[in-house]
């Protein structure tokens, strides 16, 4: 099978996308399927095509979500490339130029389209719209996600949050909920040594015997890692071993910095900034628990690989998402400080044994996110539409072609 995946984001980027698609490609081509990822990519003028991989050109945004790029929706070349490349599926992943052009260009071929939501946008509203905007806002972007799944033969998502965002949106169509995966053999916690682990804490400032919590993403408001922050200056004591390390950049690292150093907490919360992906593992693999008190996530890839690298997650409750997470064997859910800080000392308290068995639960309840996995997962999605054809006389209802 030949699948066209189109996204607005690809290596050398890094976020939760990105990396989704990455193991998806790995998976099917591990299956001996053909896969073409286009993408923007604003370090290039022209088309073309390597490693698997249309570029096509784009503009660097300028913005508080910058580091994107944005392509024009109309290339009668990525057309014709597209074309060349003969797709059985095109399956969008996201929701602007290059994903509009998947969905113009499914139809153009009457290939088969899947669409992919992996974000929740009503979270992030207030990056584009001022406050008395937000609601006119919604339901503009409501009317535009609709038209992204209506034009689609089948609809995936990593949570049954995203059921639950298109259904408000008025999509009535089914939602295949299948989860995130991650880079398992990355993350082993065999990929770091006992010294590796001591001259990485020492860098940081962390002493050898003190619990390190950590969270790993985008240092956005929808993350609410300001809310980690204050839980932590709430309930975590100056003299209690308990560190925590907050990986990543984002439009948010400035007021972050800014909020722990005004809480006096910077012998006690490490910021790296942003960490290249490859390089990530060994800040999980020296950390004992990962944190997270957003209330945005769909499925954390990051998350999943804070448990890959065998680390119980403490996860602020998120009713859509809790089952993500069964206490006692991959982690813990709080809704208060006071909660979070209790789990913190409940961990610290157990024994060397009971640990290790909580890390190796942790490991296993995400073997099954391989990136094999997830390409049968959507190779089931695939067979089940194939040879659907795709009616070229109208877009969306609003575009014609």
């Amino acid at each position: 099978m030949k699948v066209a995946i189109f996204t607005e984001a690809y290596t050398p980027h890094i976020n939760g996308v990105v990396t989704h698609i990455k193991i998806l490609k790995e998976g099917l081509e591990a299956l001996g399927h053909e896969v073409l990822v286009v993408a923007a990519d604003s370090a290039t003028h022209k088309h073309y095509i390597k490693d698997g991989v249309l570029h096509c050109p784009a503009h660097k945004l300028k913005h508080r979500l910058n580091g994107f790029d944005a392509s024009t929706p109309v290339s009668m070349t990525r057309l014709h490339m597209v074309s060349k490349f003969n797709p059985d599926i095109i399956h969008v992943h996201n929701e602007f130029g290059v994903g509009l052009s998947g969905i113009a260009i499914a139809k153009i071929l009457k290939v088969p389209l899947v669409y992919t939501l992996h974000t929740m946008y009503d979270d992030y509203i207030y990056y584009v719209a001022p406050r008395p905007l937000v609601g006119i806002t919604r339901k503009i972007s409501h009317q535009y996600f609709k038209m992204f799944a209506k034009n689609a033969n089948a609809i995936t998502g990593p949570s049954v949050k995203c059921e639950e965002f298109l259904h408000n949106a008025g999509v009535k169509q089914t939602v295949n909920v299948i989860p995130n995966s991650v880079e398992l053999d990355a993350f082993s916690p065999d990929k770091i040594t006992a010294q590796e682990r001591h001259d990485l804490r020492e860098k940081l400032g962390v002493p050898q015997d003190a619990t390190l919590a950590c969270f790993v993403g985008r240092l956005g408001k929808e993350k609410s890692i300001d809310d980690l922050i204050n839980f932590w200056h709430q309930e975590i004591k100056k003299e209690e071993p308990f560190y925590l390390m907050i990986v990543g950049d984002g439009p948010e690292r400035d007021a972050l910095h800014q909020q722990v150093k005004e809480l006096d907490m910077e012998d006690r919360i490490i910021m790296t900034g942003r960490i290249e992906h490859p390089d990530l593992p060994p800040y999980l693999l020296i950390s004992d628990i990962y944190v997270t008190a957003s209330l945005s996530e769909m499925n954390s890839i990051s998350m999943l690989e804070g448990m890959a690298a065998g680390l119980p997650v403490l996860q602020r409750l998120d009713e859509k998402n809790k089952n993500q997470i069964h206490e006692g064997e991959n982690g813990y859910l709080f809704n208060t400080a006071a909660e979070m800080a209790a789990l913190l000392r409940n961990y610290r308290n157990l024994s060397p044994e009971e640990r290790e068995k909580l890390q190796i639960t942790t490991r296993q309840s995400v073997k099954s996110s391989g990136a094999e996995n997830l390409a049968n997962y959507m190779l089931a999605i695939y067979h089940g539409i194939a040879g659907h054809k795709k009616d070229k006389k109208h877009f969306g209802g609003f575009i014609k072609l």
